[in-house]
């Protein structure tokens, strides 16, 4: 009960403006293309997937455009037209496509939504979760001191528990320990995005005892020594995110005991698949997850929130409100955050469905198979 049988899938295309620019040392984006994806059974049931992946390769090797081309000439085509008898089978469908994690997921998160859907259950209840209501975090760039204390207050106000600071080779650690004791109510997180990788462990060791709940990938993703070295050294948690692309390095982390938190972002593993297979053997190990943000749009976003629900998920992820990216999110109902929480939609699957009106404005290619 809950197989289907695929008809048709649909790719959309899409570029979005930001309302502000979003900047790390690694990168300043503007506008967000991605790519939707519209698994439709035979009895015209759809389920929704998103693809993470950014227009160019400073975050990851796969880019929107290495996407579609492994979308449209190997992926979809290994699919089409096959009956599913659980999402775990898709993969098994396409395994013989190496790497495009990105691409790779977001037909895995289709298919997890349209099982769901069939199943007449809420994603969240059918992977296990726990939770009715999930902690927001939002992730705050800054250039000066008094940005970022006006995004802190903006945050506090609004109503988040937690506030990630992006953080670089010009940051000053002083700067963070003042917002951080203006602002006790808050758990701060410090994002690297590795921009200590040419800097020694004594720079790094100045972020410690500031009253950070973490930070997150000082090093490079490949850094592991390194990231064992402040693991041994600080008493503040390293958590792991660029390092974490497939469930070997969950495995490689522990082993050489490189974090102590590990930050999971679905869509670059492989998908809500391959994410679950994280979380069992984190919780296994007593390992906790947050989860991570790729400035997504609203079916990333709600398929990340169902795995927030799962035990084991202890730590705010990067859940904030649609409108804090977007003027306008192709997805309807919009994220919204009250009281701190963010609510799980109750509706079959992940609880979001096409806005096709806003789509249409921001449609740049569309494919059928």
């Amino acid at each position: 009960m809950g197989g289907f049988r695929i008809r048709e899938i649909r790719l959309h295309r899409l570029t979005v403006p930001l309302k502000s620019p979003f900047s790390t040392h690694l990168q300043t984006v503007t506008e967000r293309e991605s790519i939707f994806i519209e698994m439709v059974d035979t009895e015209g049931v759809s389920g929704l997937g998103e693809c993470v992946a950014f227009s160019s390769p400073w975050y990851t090797e796969e880019t929107v455009q290495t996407c579609w081309d492994a979308l449209i000439n190997w992926l979809v085509p290994s699919i089409a037209g096959k009956g599913i008898n659980h999402p775990t089978d898709v993969g098994h469908l396409f395994s013989h496509v190496k790497g495009n994690r990105m691409a790779k997921a977001a037909l895995d998160q289709a298919a997890w939504d349209l099982f769901a859907k069939k199943q007449g259950m809420p994603l969240h209840r059918l992977i296990g979760g726990v939770r009715r209501e999930v902690d927001a975090g939002v992730v705050v760039t800054w250039t000066d001191t008094e940005e970022l204390i006006r995004k802190t207050e903006d945050a506090y106000r609004i109503g988040y528990s937690r506030v990630k600071i992006k953080i670089g080779s010009g940051t000053d650690a002083e700067v963070i320990a003042t917002v951080i004791k203006q602002f006790p109510q808050l758990l701060f997180f410090a994002d690297a995005n590795g921009a200590f990788s040419n800097k020694t462990l004594t720079e790094l060791l100045a972020y410690d005892n500031l009253g950070l709940a973490l930070i997150e990938q000082p090093f490079g993703e490949d850094e592991w020594d390194r990231h064992a070295e402040a693991v041994r050294q600080m008493s503040t948690p390293i958590a792991l995110d660029e390092s974490i692309r497939t469930f070997s390095d969950v495995e490689n982390m522990i082993q050489k005991k490189a974090g102590d938190i590990v930050v999971l972002k679905p869509g670059r593993v492989g998908g809500l698949t391959e994410a679950l297979h994280i979380h069992a053997y984190c919780l296994q190990h007593g390992i906790p997850i947050w989860m991570g943000g790729m400035i997504e749009f609203g079916i990333s976003k709600a398929h990340n929130l169902a795995i927030a629900t799962l035990p084991g998920v202890t730590l705010p992820g990067d859940f904030s409100a649609s409108t804090h990216f977007w003027n306008e999110d192709p997805v309807e109902p919009c994220i919204r955050v009250s009281g701190g929480e963010v609510s799980i939609s109750e509706r079959p699957g992940i609880g979001v469905d096409l806005n096709h009106e806003i789509l249409k404005k921001y449609l740049i290619a569309t494919h059928t198979a």
